[in-house]
């Protein structure tokens, strides 16, 4: 194990290599004792970048919410729509899918390049990149005159936003201690839920307008967020991970030290933190050498992507496409487009109220238990939705519960299984494979959300499935098979430093042990055994290092 190259001074002399292990167990032991605003006192500075690079993810957010209400504008259809037997214009069914779909392409595409590129770079290059293709492809966005045009900028929009995707939460789980985590990695959600806000709030202002500006516009605010971004993340630390798996570890110290606030925590030693990062690297690498997309299905690293990538698929899996037609139940219950979209409004407004108070829940109940928790709320809400589905056709008081019924769902799922997502896939991930193990994760969350971006309108569509509320039933089974897997495979993470949930996975400890285990990574000496704790079996691990 290579030594740390610390700053040496009187007060600072050299330290012996034995002494590596000590400090990163004081290190941890400091994290593991830090509460919330001890936390924020210390990591203030951490809170404020990892804030600017998530702010990133309100662009992938706005133009979401953007596109797929935009079908529903009336200079957008008949710019891009063909002409009904009634004299309005519509965008056909297949080219709703293809433009609904050609971010989440393109996004896939940003996936396979940000795993090379993230590593390589750094994470602050990597988003400056990535905003500056933004500025470019706006261009072709706001100013296409066709559908292909337009797919097009959708797609290469996509790229630089799959690039965002894992960015910004790796960087969220690497600038701060285990108590910030939770609350930095779901911020990433809640910049998501605030750009559809603002979305549904531009269009709401461009109702007036029927000249083709009523489009343009919005799409021309893209322009807004990559500046000021990039200004910002210029001048922001990189992480101190990422520089210590580099070997660049006085740059890590450095970069530390612009995180923290040294003098607000007596416990707080940028040494030892930086000992205990470097002491998990060297650990993990004891366990996995490479760090190759390969070897994210080798060895213990199999289970970890297998739980994150799940995870993250989940959401698509569990009803989420649901969220996104409640206008259309409003609409059959009779309201007038213009309430329809202003329901829409509350709906992503509750929404960002849910994922706010999923900072309380996760602190006070853990993420295993909020995501298992939420899964059994929302198949709940979903399987009372089909049933409501039976009665609804042509009947406008089910037509308003279904509705209401999604404002509900909308609610639980923001405050669970969406934002505590994030938490789970950044913390159990390692961390030399974090960045990949992420890219693979979100990469097959897009894969499905593909899937069920084609099947769900025809579920609901008259003139396809013709199933409307009834397809409550079939996300409800989904979601109970989610609940299932969750059940016996998803870990909690609550607490436990990086170190400690590595050697969890190397011993193999099953998913509801997680909690109940004693673990001392940095050990100078000790063994393993195995005891009850409050009459419950728990594994106590101590590891040689």
């Amino acid at each position: 194990m290579s030594e740390i190259s610390p700053r040496h001074d009187a007060e600072n002399p050299p330290r012996e290599p034995g002494d590596m292990a000590a400090e990163a167990n004081r290190a941890t032991a400091a994290e593991q004792n830090m509460g919330l605003w001890q936390g924020l006192r210390t990591y203030p500075h951490a809170v404020g970048w990892s804030i600017l690079f998530s702010s990133a993810l309100i662009m992938e957010g706005y133009d979401s919410g953007l596109i797929s209400n935009l079908f529903a504008y009336e200079p957008f259809a008949r710019t891009f729509g063909n002409e009904q037997p009634n004299g309005t214009y519509q965008v056909t069914a297949a080219w709703q899918s293809g433009l609904t779909n050609g971010a989440l392409v393109g996004e896939l595409l940003g996936l396979l390049v940000n795993g090379v590129v993230a590593e390589r770079f750094g994470y602050r290059k990597s988003i400056i990149g990535s905003l500056i293709a933004c500025l470019a492809f706006v261009f072709i966005v706001f100013f296409a005159k066709s559908l292909p045009v337009l797919l097009v900028g959708e797609i290469l929009l996509g790229i630089p936003w799959g690039l965002f995707q894992t960015i910004t939460t790796t960087y969220a789980s690497e600038v701060c201690p285990v108590v910030l985590r939770p609350y930095l990695t779901t911020y990433v959600n809640l910049c998501w839920v605030i750009g559809q806000i603002i979305a549904s709030g531009v269009l709401k202002a461009m109702e007036a307008r029927t000249d083709e500006w009523g489009y343009r516009i919005p799409f021309a605010i893209q322009w807004i967020w990559p500046v000021p971004i990039m200004i910002g993340v210029f001048f922001a630390p990189e992480s101190p991970w990422w520089l210590v798996r580099k070997g660049r570890i006085e740059e890590a110290r450095q970069s530390l030290l612009r995180l923290t606030k040294p003098d607000q925590d007596p416990d707080f030693n940028a040494d030892e933190t930086i000992a205990m990062i470097q002491s998990t690297n060297e650990l993990e690498k004891t366990m996995s050498e490479g760090t190759s997309y390969l070897d994210c299905f080798t060895g213990t690293d199999r289970r970890r992507t297998e739980i994150v990538c799940l995870t993250w698929a989940a959401q698509n899996c569990s009803g989420s496409a649901f969220m996104g037609y409640s206008t259309y139940f409003y609409e059959q219950a009779g309201l007038a487009d213009t309430n329809a979209f202003t329901m829409t409004m509350v709906q992503f407004i509750i929404g960002a109220i849910g994922t706010v108070l999923s900072w309380v829940f996760m602190g006070k109940f853990g993420r295993r238990t909020l995501f298992t928790g939420g899964l059994v709320g929302m198949m709940t809400v979903l399987f009372i939705i089909g049933c409501v589905g039976i009665i609804s056709r042509g009947n406008t008081a089910a037509e308003w519960a279904v509705g209401s019924l999604l404002l509900v769902y909308t609610f639980m799922y923001d405050a669970t299984v969406g934002p505590t997502t994030y938490s789970l896939v950044s913390e159990l991930s390692s961390t030399r494979l974090r960045t990949k193990s992420i890219v693979l994760a979100r990469f097959l969350y897009n894969l499905s959300g593909i899937v069920v971006n084609i099947i769900t309108p025809r579920m609901l569509n008259p003139s396809s499935w013709n199933w409307g509320a009834k397809s409550g039933f079939f996300y409800a089974g989904t979601s109970a098979i989610c609940l299932l897997w969750a059940w016996f495979r998803l870990p909690e993470p609550k607490g436990r430093t990086y170190a400690e949930l590595d050697l969890l996975f190397e011993h193999r400890v099953s998913a509801r042990n997680f909690g109940s285990t004693y673990v001392d990574p940095f050990a100078v000496h000790g063994d393993s055994q195995v005891e009850k704790r409050n009459g419950e079996p728990s594994v106590e691990i101590v590891e040689h290092i």
